[in-house]
C-alpha cells in the first residue's frame, strides 16, 4: 500500500510540472515571434500578480470548504480551459496576435495554475504523513518527479514540428499541450486519497480563523517574518531566466558566429539540463537540510543565483557554450534549496490547521510578489540594453541580475537568524 501512495504521488507530479514545463521557458520566445518581445514581462508577471492572491485564495477553500485533491484537480481543469484557448487563438490568428485576447486566455491558465504548485505540495504533505511517512525525507524523492515531468514537456516542445517545421517552442503549439496536460491532470486528481477540510466551527474562533487568515500570524514571529520578506526577495529572481533565457539563446541565431551551433537552434533543450540539475539538486535537500540548516541552505540558493546570472552573461553558444551548461547545472540548487526547502520549512513550522495556508502565503511572496516585481523590473532591465537599444547588450542585463542577488544574499547573511528548533510549531 505505501508503495502505491508514493507512485501515485510521482504520477500526480509528473503531470502537476508538465503542465508548466510545457510553455514556461519558451513562451517568451513565441511572444517574440508574433511582435510581442518587449511584453514578455507582463505575461510572466501575471503570473506573479494571480499569485499574490490565488495561492492563499485557495489555501483558504482547502483548508475549509473542498478537499485539497479536488480543488487541485478543479483548478487544473480550468486553467488546462484557458491554455487551449489561447492556444487554438493563436493557431487562428497566426502572425496578426492581438495581445489583449492572447493575455485575457493565457491569464485564466495562470490565475488557477498558480495556486496549483502549493495545492499539490500540501496535498502530497498530507497523504505521505496520513500513511506514516517522514516528509523532508521521502517527499523529495517523489518531487524530483516533478522536474522529470517538466523536462519531458520542453524536450517535446523543443523537438516537435508543426506541418509547416515550426518547432513547438516557437508557436502556439505549447499552449495546447498544456492544456491537453491540465485537463488529464483534472481527471487523475480524483483518484487520489481524499485530503479532508479541517471544518472547525467552534464558537471559540475569531475571524481570521474561520475565513483561513490566521496563516498571516506567522508574521507576529521576528524571523518567520524576515524569512518570508527574504523569501519575497528571492522570488524577485525566480522567473526572469524562464522569460528571457529561451529569447536570449534563441537571438544567436542571427549572429553569423553562432548561427548553426546546436545551442542557438535548440534553446530549450539546452535549457532543460537546468531541469535535469533540478532533479539532482532535489534529491540533496534532505541531507542539506540535515547538515546545513534552513539559513545556510537558503544562501547556498543566493549565491547560486549570483553565478546563474553571471554566467548567462558571459556565456554564448560558441567557445563559451561550457558557462552556459555550467549555469544551467547551477540552477538545480539555485531553486530547489530556496523553493522547496523553503516549503518544507513552512510545513514544518506550521500546525494542521493553518498548513494549507501557511503554502499559500508562501506562493504568495515568492511567485506572487517576488515574482511580479522581478518580471516587470527584468522586463524594463531587457527593454533598456536589448530590445530598445541602438546596440542591444545582452550581458549587461545579466549582470544587472547578478548583482541584485548578491545584495539579497549578504542582507539575509546579516538579517536572519536559524531557530534552535527549526521543527517548533509558530502557529
Amino acid at each position: 500500500m505505501n508503495k502505491s501512495i508514493k507512485l501515485r504521488l510521482i504520477v500526480m507530479n509528473i503531470i502537476q510540472w508538465a503542465v508548466w514545463g510545457a510553455y514556461l521557458t519558451s513562451m517568451g520566445s513565441y511572444l517574440a515571434s508574433v511582435g510581442l518581445a518587449t511584453r514578455i514581462g507582463i505575461f510572466y508577471a501575471m503570473q506573479g500578480i494571480v499569485s499574490i492572491f490565488m495561492p492563499t485564495l485557495m489555501g483558504i477553500v482547502a483548508d475549509k470548504f473542498i478537499p485539497a485533491q479536488k480543488l487541485l484537480g478543479l483548478c487544473h481543469g480550468i486553467a488546462g480551459i484557458g491554455m487551449l484557448g489561447a492556444g487554438f487563438y493563436g493557431m487562428t490568428a497566426g502572425s496578426e496576435v492581438s495581445f489583449a485576447i492572447l493575455f485575457s486566455l493565457y491569464s485564466i491558465g495562470a490565475a488557477f495554475y498558480m495556486p496549483t504548485i502549493a495545492l499539490s505540495n500540501s496535498v502530497a504533505y498530507n497523504i505521505l504523513e496520513k500513511n506514516g511517512f517522514d516528509t523532508v525525507k521521502d517527499f523529495p524523492p517523489i518531487r524530483v518527479f516533478g522536474t522529470i515531468g517538466f523536462i519531458c514537456a520542453m524536450l517535446f516542445v523543443n523537438f516537435m514540428k508543426d506541418g509547416s517545421g515550426v518547432q513547438f517552442q516557437h508557436s502556439y503549439n505549447q499552449f495546447l499541450t498544456s492544456g491537453a496536460l491540465g485537463i488529464l491532470m483534472l481527471l487523475y486528481c480524483f483518484t487520489l486519497p481524499d485530503c479532508p477540510c479541517n471544518r472547525n466551527t467552534g464558537e471559540n474562533q475569531t475571524l481570521a480563523e474561520r475565513m483561513g487568515l490566521n496563516a498571516f500570524s506567522l508574521f507576529k514571529d521576528r524571523q518567520m517574518a524576515i524569512f518570508f520578506i527574504f523569501s519575497m526577495l528571492l522570488g524577485v529572481a525566480l522567473q526572469i531566466t524562464n522569460g528571457f533565457a529561451n529569447p536570449f539563446i534563441s537571438h544567436f541565431k542571427e549572429v553569423p558566429q553562432f548561427a548553426d551551433s546546436w545551442g542557438a537552434q535548440n534553446a530549450n533543450a539546452l535549457i532543460s539540463i537546468s531541469q535535469v540539475s533540478e532533479t539532482l539538486g532535489i534529491l540533496l535537500i534532505p541531507v542539506a537540510m540535515k547538515l546545513f540548516g534552513i539559513k545556510k541552505v537558503m544562501l547556498i540558493a543566493m549565491f547560486a543565483w549570483v553565478l546563474r546570472f553571471g554566467l548567462f552573461g558571459a556565456g554564448d553558444p560558441g567557445s563559451g557554450v561550457w558557462m552556459l551548461i555550467l549555469s544551467m547545472i547551477v540552477y538545480g540548487v539555485a531553486f530547489d534549496f530556496f523553493n522547496i526547502s523553503g516549503s518544507l520549512y513552512v510545513n514544518m513550522r506550521t500546525t494542521s490547521k493553518i498548513q494549507n495556508s501557511a503554502q499559500g502565503l508562501f506562493m504568495l511572496m515568492t511567485n506572487g510578489i517576488g515574482a511580479t516585481i522581478g518580471t516587470l523590473s527584468a522586463q524594463a532591465v531587457v527593454n533598456h540594453f536589448v530590445y530598445n537599444a541602438a546596440e542591444p547588450n545582452w550581458s549587461a542585463a545579466w549582470y544587472v541580475f547578478a548583482g541584485y542577488a548578491l545584495v539579497v544574499a549578504i542582507l539575509f547573511m546579516i538579517l536572519f537568524k536559524e531557530p534552535k528548533d527549526s521543527t517548533a510549531k509558530v502557529a
